[in-house]
């Protein structure tokens, strides 16, 4: 959960010093051409940017503009960077920023005719107080037809990490959730990165604690806001941390109707004895599970602990060479609910590591999702193009 921050030093490795004082995650920085500057990439609040640090001392630039997602990118010569940039209106597109000017040049306008043929939902942005007054951020990606007569489902869509971030930037999957009809609330609970060293340690010792009530007051905030929202047809899913976080939530509420956790953790402590990182619950908990009790706590905040209390239907899914989180993970928790008599699945796709990637595999998860969500929202989904 600690944050990343760019740092010089000599070649020798003598006078190590942090370049700026920015409280955020930075990612892998790069000298300018000049040998006066270091560019690196930093979240904020959801998105990823370019910033310019002099070593000299002076206060950082910001290189690239505009809420969204930088992804690779290029300094050049005379100042000016080329980088792939995703906004709230599609797909990443390569864009150049000047200094000496405002705004950004488009360089490409890929997908443009597939785009052309249809309507995105419009992302929006909002902060609430969760359970102990601590801000929180969502980004609710709108259905795209809304009315003051309609009632949409909306489905929780939760990010992994658990120290990453969700934000404003086009997401494909959500997009295709609104054209059903759906809103999709993503929520940077406590623990994700882009809000500085503070949050991103306030999950330290509580997994599956506060950021799980911060999801849940995410849902009452937006169903606060949203009038149009349903309350009676909620979905919920999420990957690796964000399946471990969906697979919790199902165990203390029977509001969701639905629900997909992908990679999921069920039992931390089979977790912690089968997975490629032993040394990740250590870290996150300050102690190895043998240690201080520790075991004990693992137990407690594991979600099969409690699978007697799922109402939810569950579609399980997982990679069959999943190293990150074993599929066991997955196979257990679907032995527990079936043994309890809760509706279930397992999906498993082969050759898959720790989520989907595969094109094909990604197609079928979605169409999956899709049948998944209908079937248990019942009444007449919206009629629209994916």
């Amino acid at each position: 959960m600690e944050d990343t921050h760019v740092w010089v030093m000599d070649a020798a490795g003598a006078n190590r010093r942090e370049v700026g004082r920015m409280d955020n995650r930075q990612g892998a920085p790069e000298w300018s051409a000049d040998g006066r500057s270091l560019n690196f990439t930093v979240q904020e609040r959801g998105s990823n940017r370019v910033y310019r640090q002099p070593v000299g001392g002076e206060g950082p630039a910001l290189v690239t503009p505009g809420e969204g997602t930088v992804g690779g990118w290029s300094p050049l010569r005379d100042g000016r960077m080329v980088y792939a940039f995703t906004d709230r209106t599609g797909p990443a597109q390569l864009v150049i920023s000047d200094p000496a000017k405002t705004g950004v040049t488009p360089l490409t306008t890929l997908n443009q005719e597939l785009l052309a043929g249809r309507t995105l939902g419009r992302v929006e942005s909002f902060t609430f107080k969760s359970f102990d007054g601590m801000e929180i951020d969502a980004f609710l990606t709108l259905p795209v037809e809304t009315g003051t007569r309609s009632r949409h489902p909306m489905i929780v869509m939760i990010h992994g990490g658990p120290h990453g971030q969700q934000g404003p930037a086009f997401n494909s999957k959500a997009q295709v959730f609104a054209s059903q009809g759906w809103a999709s609330l993503m929520v940077n609970y406590r623990g994700s990165t882009g809000y500085g060293q503070k949050l991103a340690d306030a999950i330290f010792g509580d997994q599956n604690g506060g950021e799980a009530k911060d999801v849940i007051a995410g849902v009452d905030a937006a169903l606060a806001k949203y009038a149009w929202i349903d309350r009676n047809r909620l979905g919920i899913e999420g990957g690796s941390y964000g399946g471990q976080l969906t697979n919790w939530i199902v165990t203390q509420t029977d509001r969701f109707r639905a629900a997909i956790p992908t990679a999921s953790i069920s039992n931390l402590v089979s977790f912690n004895y089968m997975a490629y990182y032993h040394d990740y619950l250590a870290v996150e908990f300050g102690s190895f599970p043998h240690q201080k009790g520790l075991m004990d706590v693992l137990w407690q905040r594991s979600p099969i602990r409690y699978v007697q209390n799922v109402k939810t239907p569950v579609m399980l899914v997982h990679g069959e060479n999943d190293n990150d989180v074993p599929i066991a993970e997955a196979e257990q928790f679907y032995i527990a609910l079936r043994d309890v008599g809760v509706e279930s699945i397992m999906v498993r796709y082969p050759r898959e590591g720790h989520g989907i990637r595969e094109t094909k595999h990604v197609v079928d998860l979605i169409d999956r999702s899709i049948a998944w969500y209908r079937r248990h929202f019942g009444g007449s989904p919206t009629t629209a193009r994916h």
